[in-house]
């Protein structure tokens, strides 16, 4: 499950051959979460909710990003990093 991006203590990562929809894993302390790429909306699992703000503000400027990441996970090729929310 490669990490493509960390900010804030937040680790974001996207696994090969996950189910639809596209998603990402959140990760902050001892709180995880999937959220849909298209939606923003938590898919399961929680985030304390300033950590869900800052993920969606990042998703939101990275969603391209995002799509192109989960396909490249569909296809098996390597994950690129995206750059963390400053």
């Amino acid at each position: 499950m490669p990490t493509i991006s960390r900010f804030f203590g937040i680790e974001i990562r996207m696994y090969y051959e996950d189910h639809d929809p596209p998603h990402i894993h959140a990760y902050y302390q001892d709180s995880a979460a999937s959220v849909d790429i298209s939606t923003l909306v938590v898919l399961n699992g929680s985030l304390p909710k300033r950590v869900y703000r800052m993920i969606l503000e990042w998703a939101v400027e990275h969603r391209p990003a995002l799509r192109a990441n989960w396909q490249r996970a569909r296809e098996h090729q390597k994950l690129v990093w995206i750059e963390p929310l400053e």
